[in-house]
């Protein structure tokens, strides 16, 4: 599990190197008129949200750090990556059943429930598929080339066949 989170997070990495600080904070696309980075600081404030409740064993989706800098400067956004890969790297495999309850506001308020920790590292994986989804879309209304083919799509996602008219 930590390889396949590890490995699409390093996508993210290599898209950061791959783009201006420009790109990387341009908030042009409708219709949400967010960047790039915002995408990418969302995503890894959730994966530090896991790390900083990890002792606790209490999660809480709703106080994330926010840094204006790991969103709007590229080797910001690169550090934090590297700092979210590195604090992955330190949860051992057998820590996965360990139960965390994961504390989150839905819009009505705050809800709590039971989650292993390896369903927690699950859904921060998948919550970073679908924001890189996103984040697809706007580096194409850029004009940005992907570095990765496969960035932003789930591995469940069935590839596209061409077909070819005779």
């Amino acid at each position: 599990m930590i390889d396949a989170i590890e490995k699409n997070l390093e996508r993210g990495i290599k898209l950061l190197k791959t783009i201006s600080d420009e790109e990387y904070a341009d908030k042009s696309v409708a219709p949400y008129f967010s960047s790039i980075g915002c995408h990418i600081r969302h995503v890894l404030d959730v994966f530090t949200c896991v790390f900083n409740g990890l002792e606790s064993k209490s999660v809480d989706l709703s106080i994330r750090e926010r840094n204006e800098l790991a969103q709007t400067k590229t080797v910001n956004g690169i550090l934090y990556f590297n700092k979210v890969i590195s604090q992955l790297r330190e949860i051992n495999e057998v820590d996965f059943t360990a139960t965390v309850q994961i504390s989150d506001d839905l819009g009505l308020g705050k809800f709590t429930a039971n989650y292993s920790l390896a369903a927690a590292l699950m859904q921060a994986q998948s919550h970073a598929l679908h924001h890189f989804a996103t984040i697809g879309y706007i580096i194409y209304q850029l004009g940005i080339e992907l570095p990765d083919a496969d960035f932003g799509f789930n591995p469940t996602t069935p590839k596209m066949s061409v077909c070819k008219n005779s």
